[in-house]
């Protein structure tokens, strides 16, 4: 890539670390951001997320840790990193001495942390070497549970709980499964287990059958059964009554609007397709025969936590804790969990507490705090004091004495100690942080350093004054003042590393040796970022689809996808399951609210039909004849998706994710509606052959992905409206490879006469930073406190507009390489290759490799990549960039930091759960 010298303009680089920079293949920052800054900083307030300058995830600021979310991190009081994968909940055990935590994304489901001496001391799982050993390591959203005299723990599984003894020196034993049977396609997916006083009895919410059971502690058997409401979760008991919270509110009755959520319709808003109703469920365990009883709280109830005489109630998505007086089982006071006024949601409570003397803590997941209030009764309103910074996504809070004790869902990022060359988004941490209480004015002072580290700052939405001219701009200051944009592409696509796409680059932070598919497989997108600007420092935040696509639609990952990683069972891919969605809306809808027109191309669809004869090949040969003479597609493909709101703006006829569907086949569909309508203001697709695994090998697929991604932009780019247009290209995540900065950094391109050409930019970005960029230029209204927090990418655009436009550059690597079965028009033929790149690898298996590249082929047909019900990410993370590594390698090199090259069953990692979705 040649960089035009004129253009360029050199930033110094920060004082201090620059964690894993390679700074001696890289040439100096160029950007062109400074005055951007100077000239909006001039004007009115705005988000301060550029304080990030060229930090990079990973590295040690004076402002904490950088993490991939906009965020710094530098918890108050002790931290446990706990490098075995995520927590996704966690108890302490009644004598105080340890905590267990189920664990998730790390090959274990069960982590016993020694309080006292601060350590892990053990490690439960499936893997051979574990001790004990348990058959699975599926966990739910809550536990594990101490029996009231600490000698047993219950882990909550997908259809019932692991019961163990505890050792007297806190380790575990001698675990025995105890069943709760399916109802039919309803799993158990067991939440939250409670003992009686005695410990005679577990009750258990079942929150794949919207019941609670009572287990008889010692033999397992379901004594009783109660009906609740929707996904109960959590649960509390005070007295002789039994508290549930169901996370779907209440069931759907006639009349009401629903959406779906695990097989039960539950009552929902039409467009923005999140629920309307939360409850708590109350049961009485004095009469369990009566009627089960219903409280109207918050949305989205999670955790409850009861002491003297008071419930307390996180509400995650209307961000609020409700108090319930239990003598008179009412709402007696809402506590509000929204400490910047700037936004309203998006801080996710998702743990509670209440000290001896008085002080209620909530955990608040997406803000990496916990909020202190001062409490005296329940009738009596809180009084908020401030906030206490922790690490990434902090899910439980619990006392220990006149201790305080969190556990950090993410805990550093992804940044997991790893033998090999490069990071993985699947080198997730977790930690236990703990902290005495501080006074007041110490609460205070840290509340400034939480709300510096989330870049809250006044006026970071300003709105247009809509008085006089106010001349267009690319990135309007003011929501609602022109830009000089009007149509807005957001290409999605699936899964890559910068370091995997761009790591040939030398201009940019590129590693060659993690390098897959260089200018010679993706020749487009390197010429892109040659004529429009390169991009190394930029992130997305999800681990994987299931939460990388929510971050782009709704600038958020909701607490629910959070919390369930550790089973993906009653959902995945949140596209049809109401208790995923923001009650703000999605990007689309804000858009609608603005008075824009969407359209969607394929992007967070739920649903696929095509003809049985609609292969990979055939498809292939109907792009190449749709191309060369015109015409419609001689099939009919079908997508849909169960949000009314984004079904009514979707073009049908394309394909959602199915990697047995050529992108140049979608891209054609696209072609035609383009050519016919025109496009919409904001216009969504989902690009995702570069997922790989389909038919064709891997370089072929993403290949495929670069030429329609290239043959998009030059249509629109040799439009009418190519004049006021910009094209945003994204990985959806970039879980599928290794890269030397961060598994979180990704390729992003950004196309538009107004970005700035011939550029390096090195400021630290991600997808929040891009959204918020889109609703800028929309006019569209920030969905939550993260994108209301981010800083537009100014420094990404130019006043001065180069209207040249892009050329699309045939593919050189073949399309058909790999292909079982050739198309019946033929094998494709390539361009020639660049010989100063790496070259295309071979799609030629070496004679002894073949069995096992045989044994690879048989593991992928069960990968449940092709086909109307494909699944993105069902496979293996580990298994699938291994095998896409060995073939852009030509099966001759191992994965990076190993010694050989690995059948399926033998690739370490392969413990990392996949996305069952189905059960």
């Amino acid at each position: 890539m040649q960089v035009t010298r004129r253009r360029r303009r050199v930033e110094k680089k920060r004082s201090g670390a620059l964690g894993s920079r390679r700074t001696g293949r890289r040439i100096p920052l160029v950007t062109a951001g400074t005055t951007a800054l100077a000239l909006v900083a001039a004007g009115a307030a705005f988000a301060q997320t550029h304080q990030f300058g060229t930090d990079q995830v990973g590295q040690i600021t004076d402002r904490g840790q950088v993490v991939s979310s906009d965020q710094y991190i530098a918890p108050y009081g002790d931290r446990l990193v706990v490098n075995n994968g995520k927590i996704m909940s966690s108890s302490v055990s009644p004598d105080g001495t340890h905590l267990a935590a189920s664990v998730t994304d790390g090959g274990s489901a069960l982590s016993i942390v020694d309080l006292k001496n601060w350590k892990v001391q053990q490690l439960v799982g499936s893997s051979a070497s574990s001790v004990p050993r348990i058959s699975g390591n599926s966990v739910g959203q809550e536990g594990p549970t101490y029996s009231p005299d600490g000698s047993q723990l219950w882990l909550g599984q997908t259809d019932g709980y692991t019961r163990f003894t505890v050792n007297p020196d806190g380790s575990v034993a001698s675990p025995t499964f105890v069943p709760i049977p399916a109802d039919g396609p309803k799993h158990a997916l067991v939440g939250e287990a409670v003992f009686s006083p005695d410990g005679s009895t577990v009750y258990s919410a079942v929150n794949g059958q919207n019941r609670v059971v009572a287990i008889d502690a010692a033999t397992g058997t379901v004594r009783q059964s109660w009906a609740v409401g929707n996904a109960p979760r959590d649960m509390a008991l005070a007295g002789t009554k039994l508290y549930v919270s169901n996370e779907g509110g209440r069931p759907a009755q006639p009349g009401d609007t629903t959406i779906n959520s695990y097989n039960t319709q539950v009552p929902a808003d039409p467009v923005t397709a999140a629920t309307t109703t939360g409850t708590v469920s109350v049961i009485d365990l004095a009469n369990p025969a009566t009627a089960v009883a219903s409280i109207h709280v918050g949305l989205h109830p999670t955790a409850l936590y009861a002491k003297n005489k008071a419930l307390f109630v996180t509400n995650t998505a209307t961000n609020d804790v409700s108090v319930i007086d239990t003598v008179k089982d009412k709402v007696v006071q809402t506590v509000a969990t929204q400490p910047w006024p700037e936004a309203s949601v998006g801080y996710e409570p998702d743990g509670v507490t209440l000290t001896d003397d008085g002080h209620l803590l909530v955990t608040l997941g997406r803000a990496n705090a916990v909020a202190v209030y001062r409490y005296r009764t329940p009738q009596e309103p809180v009084r908020y004091i401030g906030l206490l910074p922790t690490d990434y996504f902090p899910a439980e809070i619990a006392t220990v004495g006149k201790e305080v004790v969190v556990s950090n869902t993410r805990g550093i990022d992804a940044r997991r100690p790893t033998t090999s060359t490069g990071h993985g988004t699947h080198d997730t941490t977790s930690s236990v942080q703990r902290f005495t209480l501080p006074d007041d004015s110490v609460i205070r002072s840290r509340t400034a350093k939480v709300f510096q580290q989330n870049g809250w700052n006044r006026g970071a939405v300003a709105l247009s004054k809509g008085r006089g001219q106010v001349k267009p701009v690319p990135v309007p200051v003011r929501l609602g003042d022109p830009s000089t944009i009007k149509h807005v592409f957001l290409l999605v696509k699936e899964n890559r590393t910068y370091d995997q796409v761009f790591g040939d680059v030398p201009e940019g932070n590129g590693d060659p040796s993690l390098a897959q598919f260089g200018e010679n497989v993706t020749p487009n997108q390197h010429a892109m970022a040659e004529q429009f600007g390169l991009y190394d420092n930029t992130y997305d935040i999800g681990t994987n689809s299931a939460e990388g696509h929510n971050w782009l639609m709704q600038a958020d990952d909701p607490e629910y996808t959070e919390s369930s990683a550790g089973e993906y069972a009653r959902s995945y891919d949140t596209e049809d399951d109401a208790l995923g969605h923001q009650r703000t809306g999605f990007i689309w809808t804000g858009a609608q609210a603005a008075g824009k027109s969407a359209r969607d191309f394929g992007e967070f669809q739920q649903f696929l039909t095509k003809p049985a004869d609609a292969s990979w090949q055939n498809l292939y040969c109907d792009s190449e004849n749709m191309a060369s003479t015109g015409q419609d597609t001689a099939y009919t493909l079908n997508s849909s998706s169960p949000i009314p709101s984004l079904n009514d703006v979707s073009v049908h006829g394309f394909p959602k994710f199915d990697t047995s569907v050529p992108d140049i086949y979608r891209e054609e569909i696209w072609k035609r509606d383009f050519e016919k309508n025109g496009p919409a203001d904001l216009n969504m697709f989902w690009l995702s052959s570069d997922h790989t695994g389909g038919p064709a090998n891997a370089a072929a697929q993403v290949a495929d992905n670069d030429l329609a991604t290239g043959r998009i932009v030059d249509e629109i780019s040799h439009s009418k409206y190519w004049k006021d247009s910009a094209i945003f290209v994204v990985e959806d995540d970039s879980q599928a490879g290794l890269d030397h900065v961060d598994g979180h950094r990704a390729p992003v391109q950004i196309i538009s006469p107004w970005a700035r050409h011939g550029i390096v930019d090195s400021h630290y970005y991600s997808q929040i930073t891009m959204i918020r960029t889109i609703e800028q230029i929309l006019g569209i209204h920030p969905m939550n406190q993260k994108d209301s927090a981010a800083s537009p990418m100014r420094a990404a655009f130019t006043r001065r507009a180069d209207f040249t436009p892009f050329e699309a550059l045939p593919n050189r690597t073949s399309l058909t390489d790999g292909l079982k079965t050739p198309p019946a028009c033929g094998l494709d033929t390539p361009a020639p290759q660049n010989p100063a790149a790496a070259a295309v690898p071979s799609a030629k298996v070496p004679a002894d490799k073949r069995a096992l590249a045989g044994k690879w082929e048989d593991w992928k047909s069960h990968q449940r990549l092709t086909g109307p019900n494909a699944i993105p990410d069902f496979a293996n993370p580990a298994q699938m960039n291994h095998f896409t590594w060995y073939e852009t390698h030509g099966w001759t090199k191992p994965y990076p930091g190993e010694h050989e090259i690995f059948a399926p069953q033998d690739v370490p990692g392969a413990y990392i759960p996949s996305s069952e979705s189905d059960g």
